[in-house]
């Protein structure tokens, strides 16, 4: 065939693609403005010129039963059956447009006789189950793949059609059933059976799914997607001792390397259930050995979860915490100290700051740290930034501001470059240089952190508000030396200092910063009965004041961490919300409350 001849025909098929597309467009046109027997005419003549193309049908089928024309999408359909009996699906059509005609015995006869001429073909079984989907015939698509399933010899093969169906039908039993099949037909997808499972089950429907999952294992021991399910489900409830037990015994039984326990230990841990992580850590420590690549990260997050533990009980003892800094220390002889063990030294170091009250051990291993080679700039930041905050409690400003700056400057446009700018801002706050500080605090305001945001937007208006009231800015000046010795953990000279302003000046503003200066230092000193004292006083004397909704959150927080009182709490946690709807910290508060009572938070 010459070149010229093949331009010719291409052109021909490209003009005849060009003007069925052109008529399509018109035709989709037709119908979206109603005009339903332009576009049936259209659709006619599309489907007749392409007449595998069972889009082109399925739109001129709807137009025809838009308009009732029911005689016609009859004939069609019977038309295609006779050329295509083997393709069941158009015997629902035809159910279909019978069921529009009202000859009901006529639709149940086609629609059996779909089922009946089922062909052993998947996807012809596939579209006739569709069908009868579409039309809210479950009973009718349940025998279809029943009996594609025995057509192709397969019982498997459409677990997910059936358990699709019997959700609809609300049998959740049947479902699971069939879900389960399915993930142990296609292994590799028990992902997305476990999000069918959170998007479909209630949360009383795990007692069912754990039921079959149990019958399953004894039937099948060695079928490992259902051990893998049933620890999903144990994680799922919050069951994590028993979905370690899971995890180890396959851990065990396949020789891994103990990847799946190690990432049930950080769920565990998460959820503050340490006991379990501490566990699942200790088997990965005690099993694998020091050949495992999970080794040292287990035992560094088994630090950790130790410190934790112990900590947020709040009733720890000088043993548990004595204890807990020998393993701290063992770790660092273990494996040295380098960049592995970089974040170690930084926990390390506030347990020796914060807890063992050893300020002098914090910084040398901060420094440490500081000095390492190629270790993470993240890290080192942090390094610098609380080394800045523990040589501010040691009162050596100039060293702190120099540290703060510098993190700022390596960090311009990250959250820890304004975190180290806040600081530097607090700190030429306690120095006294107020107009510096709430010009970097209204910079700050723009934060794209919203708790840097919210402190410095509180830190900014607590200036102004009580800056230049008088012809002396002496009261705020004390007041922040008091701020700074309250961060130095020097609270007995901090009361003192708060005292004299009271006595000093008795008609300043500052009347509900001194008490809710005083009411954090007991909170801070474990005292809380006059922190709760004060706290209220603010809120029924001090309403109007801008430290009014900070104790009342303070107060919230109280109730629910320390004291675990969960009425108490949502009772505050509400009333800042409420009351106080313009407050930084209504938004946290709703959340917290809405956690407190229940609520499922996304």
């Amino acid at each position: 065939m010459s070149l010229r001849v093949l331009l010719f025909v291409a052109f021909i098929f490209g003009s005849f693609a060009t003007s069925a597309q052109n008529e399509s467009q018109l035709a989709l046109r037709y119908y979206r403005s109603g005009e339903f027997e332009k576009a049936a005419d259209l659709y006619e003549k599309l489907y007749r010129s392409n007449v595998n193309n069972e889009s082109y049908l399925a739109s001129y089928l709807k137009c025809l039963m838009s308009i009732e024309d029911y005689d016609r999408a009859e004939k069609t359909i019977k038309d295609i059956i006779k050329n295509k009996p083997t393709e069941a699906q158009f015997y629902v059509n035809l159910g279909g447009i019978y069921e529009q005609k009202l000859q009901n015995d006529k639709a149940e006869d086609a629609y059996q006789n779909a089922i009946k001429n089922l062909p052993a073909n998947h996807l012809i079984i596939n579209r006739v189950g569709n069908a009868f989907v579409r039309l809210t015939r479950y009973d009718d698509a349940l025998k279809v793949y029943e009996k594609g399933s025995a057509l192709l010899n397969d019982e498997t093969i459409f677990s997910n059609n059936l358990a699709d169906i019997y959700r609809r039908k609300g049998d959740k039993p049947r479902m699971i059933h069939y879900y389960l099949n399915s993930a142990k037909k296609y292994k590799n997808r028990s992902s997305i059976i476990e999000r069918m499972f959170m998007q479909y089950l209630a949360k009383e429907d795990y007692e069912t799914l754990q039921t079959q999952l149990y019958e399953r294992i004894q039937e099948e021991p060695d079928e490992v997607v259902y051990v893998d399910l049933l620890a999903w489900v144990f994680i799922q409830s919050k069951e994590y001792g028993k979905a370690f037990r899971q995890a180890r015994a396959l851990d065990r039984k396949l020789e891994e390397n103990g990847k799946r326990v190690f990432d049930i230990a950080r769920t565990a841990a998460n959820d503050k259930d340490y006991q379990t992580a501490l566990k699942a850590y200790d088997y990965i420590i005690e099993s694998k050995g020091v050949n495992s690549s999970y080794y040292i990260d287990a035992k560094e997050q088994w630090l950790l979860c130790k410190r934790q533990s112990i900590t947020e009980n709040l009733d720890y003892t000088k043993l548990e915490l004595s204890e807990l800094q020998s393993e701290y220390q063992l770790f660092i002889d273990e494996f040295g100290v380098n960049r592995q063990t970089a974040q170690v030294m930084l926990d390390y170091a506030e347990l020796e700051a914060l807890y063992l009250n050893d300020l002098q051990k914090a910084i040398e291993l901060l420094y440490q740290v500081k000095d390492i080679r190629g270790v993470n700039k993240n890290v080192i930041a942090d390094a610098k930034l609380t080394l800045a905050d523990y040589f501010l409690i040691q009162g050596e400003i100039w060293e702190s501001t120099l540290l703060y700056s510098q993190v700022d400057k390596d960090f311009k446009e990250d959250f820890i470059g304004e975190l180290a700018r806040f600081k530097n801002a607090k700190l030429s706050y306690y120095n006294g240089d107020f107009e510096w500080a709430q010009a970097q605090f209204d910079i700050l305001k723009a934060s794209t952190s919203k708790l840097i945001s919210n402190d410095a937007i509180d830190m900014s208006v607590f200036i102004m508000d009580n800056m230049g009231l008088d012809t002396t800015d002496v009261p705020l000046k004390m007041y922040a030396e008091a701020d700074m010795l309250i961060f130095q953990n020097k609270f007995d000279q901090a009361f003192q200092k708060l005292d004299s302003i009271a006595e000093t000046y008795p008609d300043h503003s500052l009347q509900d910063d001194l008490l809710y200066s005083k009411a954090n230092i007991y909170r801070m000193k474990k005292e809380y009965e006059p922190a709760i004292d004060l706290y209220n006083t603010i809120i029924e004397k001090h309403v109007e004041e801008i430290r009014c909704d900070n104790a009342i959150f303070e107060l919230a927080e109280l109730y629910e961490k320390h004291l675990k009182d969960t009425t108490k709490a949502m009772e505050y946690y509400e009333k800042l919300f409420i009351d106080f709807s313009n407050s930084t910290l209504a938004v946290e508060a709703r959340k917290r409350f809405r956690i407190l009572r229940g609520d499922e938070i996304q």
